[in-house]
C-alpha cells in the first residue's frame, strides 16, 4: 500500500496557558495542504521483524521512528504480521508542518485498512494521540480549532478553497520544547474563533504566532523568510507552528517571485482545498 500524508500548517497560534503536567496549552487553527511524504507498507515476507527505510530528507531511522512507534502501539493492541516501510521524507523535520505526525496516523489508517481491523475514526484518534498531540487531526485531516495541548478539536466554518499558497523552510529546525520554554503564556483578547471570520486581507494586521517572536530574534533568517513573502504580494504570511517554515497567501502562483530572493531555500507551493 502507497499513501501520501500531508502537512498542516497553522493559522494564527497563541499560548495561553502552562499547565501541571508540564505542557502548554494553546489555541490554533490547524489547515491542511498537500504537501506530502510518501510512505510504502508491503508485508515483511520472510523477515521476521518489521523494519523502515528512509530517504529523501534524513529522519530518525530506528524504534524512536514515529511510524514504527505508531506501528508498535497498534500490535500492542491487536496481532500484526512483520511488515517493511519505506518512507520517503519530504516534508522538512522540525518545521512546524506536521510531517511526522501526518506520517504515524497515516501508518495507523492504513493498517487498520490492511488488515480490515475496524477501528472506527475515534479509536484511530485516540491511538494516534500516542504518539503526539497533533497526530490525531491527520485522521479526519479537515480544517479544525484546536485547543488544550493542540489535542481538542472543533470544527470550524473556513474556507480558503483556491488561495494559493507558498511554504518556505530555511534549513533549520527548531526543538519544540526550547521554542516553548521562551513563550510566556497570555490568555489573547480576541479568540481565534473570532478572528478567523474577518476577510483575509485583515489577517496580517489581527492574526498571529506567538512564537514568530521569540524565534526570529534567534534567528533573523526565519524573519527575512516571512518579511520575503509579504514584500512578493503575499495577502498574509505567518510561521507555521513553533517554526522554522513560513507561508504565504497569494491570489496567483508566486514560487518563482520568492524564489528569487531565497534561492538556497526548500521552497513548495500548490492551491488549497
Amino acid at each position: 500500500m502507497i499513501l501520501f500524508p500531508n502537512a498542516k500548517i497553522n493559522i494564527g497560534l497563541h499560548v495561553t496557558d502552562k499547565r501541571t503536567d508540564g505542557y502548554h496549552c494553546i489555541e490554533t487553527i490547524f489547515y491542511p495542504v498537500n504537501l506530502c511524504d510518501i510512505l510504502e507498507i508491503v508485508p515483511a515476507g520472510k523477515d521476521l521483524s518489521s523494519g523502515l527505510k528512509v530517504t529523501g530528507l534524513t529522519v530518525e531511522t530506528g524504534e524512536n521512528n514515529i511510524c514504527l512507534k505508531a506501528y508498535n502501539h497498534l500490535s500492542s493492541q491487536k496481532p500484526l504480521p512483520a511488515l517493511r516501510l519505506h518512507l520517503h521524507k519530504i516534508i522538512p523535520p522540525g518545521s512546524g508542518l506536521g510531517g511526522g505526525s501526518s506520517d504515524a496516523a497515516f501508518t495507523i489508517m492504513a493498517l487498520n485498512r490492511m488488515f480490515g481491523l475496524e477501528m472506527n475514526k475515534p479509536d484511530m484518534e485516540k491511538l494516534a494521540a500516542k504518539t503526539g498531540s497533533d497526530t490525531p487531526f491527520f485522521i479526519e485531516n479537515k480544517p479544525v480549532y484546536a485547543s488544550g495541548r493542540g489535542d481538542i478539536f472543533s470544527k470550524i466554518k473556513i474556507s480558503l478553497s483556491g488561495t494559493y499558497i507558498v511554504i518556505v523552510h530555511p534549513g533549520i529546525k527548531i526543538d519544540t520544547g526550547w521554542a516553548y520554554s521562551l513563550i510566556k503564556p497570555k490568555h489573547p483578547g480576541v479568540s481565534l474563533k473570532d478572528l478567523i471570520g474577518m476577510p483575509l486581507e485583515n489577517w496580517q494586521d489581527n492574526i498571529v504566532n506567538d512564537f514568530e517572536k521569540p524565534i526570529f530574534n534567534n534567528y533573523p533568517q526565519v524573519k527575512k523568510v516571512k518579511d520575503v513573502l509579504l514584500e512578493k504580494g503575499a495577502l498574509y504570511a505567518s510561521m507555521s507552528g513553533s517554526g522554522s517554515a513560513c507561508y504565504g497567501f497569494f491570489e496567483k502562483s508566486a514560487a518563482e517571485y520568492v524564489r528569487s530572493s531565497l534561492p538556497e531555500y526548500f521552497i513548495w507551493e500548490g492551491f488549497l482545498k
